[in-house]
């Protein structure tokens, strides 16, 4: 029975990662209303995207199933749906392009300087920082200021997107800062 519970922990078939799968799933209807212009259905399925995020890891605890894949899975179902709301907001051209590469490039940084790091060197733990998860904060406030704006709210549009580029561009520069650090402590 125990090795039954530890196969079962190990696969992707547990409540925690259904829900964190759910999110996953959600993002190609929430990027579709985007480009529909259903504003309000597409903020009320990113909120709900957003509660299963909670739930997930809520779950996880509580069951005693936070697994491996798991902790791969939720980052990857977060960054998915984020990256799916920022293309199609520059598709609507609810945002400026240059703002969306901003967004990707500094994912495309730290993707890539994590895999030089466990290709080339024995690092292997990169945790998040506090101006990443910052930035990831500002990123979500300012989707969800736009797509209100476009919905007919009232919203601080140009706020919200300015300190989402600010934060983006610092956590950036940033985490290439901490990223250079690592590999300078590797060597000696």
């Amino acid at each position: 029975m125990n090795e039954k519970r530890e196969t079962r922990n190990g696969l992707l078939l547990t409540v925690p990662n259904l829900v964190t799968l759910l999110r996953l799933m959600l993002a190609p209807f929430v990027a579709a209303d985007i480009l529909e212009g259903y504003y309000r259905r597409a903020i009320a399925l990113a909120f709900f995207a957003g509660i299963t995020d909670v739930i997930d890891g809520l779950l996880a605890r509580k069951m005693g199933e936070a697994t491996p894949t798991g902790a791969y899975l939720d980052p990857i179902a977060d960054k998915i749906l984020l990256s799916a709301i920022y293309v199609a907001l520059g598709i609507a051209k609810a945002i400026p392009w240059w703002m969306v590469a901003v967004v990707f490039g500094r994912d495309i940084l730290i993707l890539g300087m994590a895999t030089y790091g466990l290709l080339l060197t024995s690092i292997r733990k990169f945790p998040p920082s506090v101006w990443g998860k910052l930035s990831t904060f500002f990123q979500i406030s300012a989707a969800l200021m736009v797509m209100c704006a476009r919905a007919g709210f009232p919203a601080p549009v140009k706020l919200a997107v300015w300190l989402m580029v600010a934060a983006t561009v610092w956590s950036g520069i940033h985490y290439a800062w901490r990223g250079i650090a690592l590999l300078r402590s590797e060597t000696n």
